[in-house]
């Protein structure tokens, strides 16, 4: 089961260096700027699309790209648990080619660790909009069973969450993904959890934990609609909550790759998440089917990036 969420998450926009946000100011005003700066002046903030709907595959330059913050989305670089606290670095976010993915492009994200938390680098992107409340989440992942370089066996956390922007809030919603390859708070690997919450502290949350080893690319999907949450894999319903453990107020969406712990020290490895597409429609129900139907549409047309639904 899922450890308490999180200590209280830093909101602040430290994602953004000084010349990130001027280049931002560039690009809107028409002004000069950087190569970096020319997608977010070529392209509305929020392009056309089917009403309430948010869709994006990730196509951009890197961390400080002008266009992830027009986006809405930052690269979480404050301080905080999960994992090992006060390690979440910007550097391990980066969006490569990848012949795998359909449009041959991803968001990885790269945690790394020697066994020390002076050497532990975590990795996270977040929404940043509050926005996003009952209807159906969906995102193409990778997720990976054992290092990219180095030794196996850390406790590692690959996940995919819509969640409230304060854990304080008296509303605190949060419905999870996680993925732990090699297990951990004392129990084994693999497992994917899902958990539906109600309290981050003390901790009031359900879950369902599916025992079997997820290498590779999947579609994972979160359907809250009508007082109950659903989680599916690949099209398969793995768990369903109800009562109150369902969203009470608007939330972003989050992926991070983190470590629970430091179980050993002896050379440097490397973990990847990646992250092919992410999609949600507000207050409705979406099939597999249609949201593939829809994703592929995007693709076929060009279009990286659709957001129409209403603003917090």
């Amino acid at each position: 089961m899922s450890q308490p969420r999180r200590a209280r998450r830093s909101r602040v926009w430290t994602g953004l260096t000084l010349p990130a946000l001027l280049c931002l100011l560039a690009a809107c005003s028409g002004g000069p700027g950087g190569d970096a700066a020319a997608p977010a002046a070529s392209a509305p903030p929020t392009p056309s699309g089917p009403p309430g709907t948010l869709f994006d595959n990730f196509h951009y330059s890197g961390p400080d790209d002008p266009a992830l913050a027009a986006h809405g989305w930052e690269v979480r670089t404050g301080g905080g648990g999960p994992g090992i606290k006060d390690t979440w670095t910007a550097s391990g976010a980066s969006f490569p080619s990848d012949a795998t993915a359909q449009g041959g492009r991803v968001l990885q994200l790269r945690s790394s660790t020697d066994g020390t938390g002076r050497g532990t680098g975590q990795v996270e992107i977040q929404g940043t909009g509050k926005n996003l409340f009952t209807g159906t989440y969906a995102a193409r992942v990778h997720f990976g069973d054992k290092p990219a370089g180095g030794r196996n066996g850390d406790h590692v956390v690959q996940a995919f969450f819509p969640i409230s922007p304060s854990d304080s809030s008296d509303d605190y919603s949060e419905l999870d993904f996680e993925y732990l390859p090699n297990g951990g708070w004392g129990t084994a690997g693999p497992r994917l959890d899902n958990v539906s919450w109600y309290k981050a502290d003390p901790p009031d949350r359900v879950n369902h934990t599916l025992k079997q080893r997820l290498e590779g690319w999947h579609t994972l999907m979160i359907t809250a609609v009508n007082g109950s949450v659903t989680y599916s894999l690949n099209g398969k319903e793995l768990f369903t909550s109800s009562g109150k453990y369902v969203p009470r107020e608007k939330m972003d969406i989050h992926f991070s790759n983190w470590f629970i712990d430091l179980p050993f020290t002896g050379g440097p490895r490397t973990w990847d998440m990646k992250v092919n597409w992410v999609y949600h429609k507000a207050d409705e129900a979406v099939s597999l089917a249609d949201v593939h139907k829809t994703v592929d549409g995007f693709y076929s047309a060009g279009t990286d990036y659709v957001n129409t639904v209403p603003k917090a």
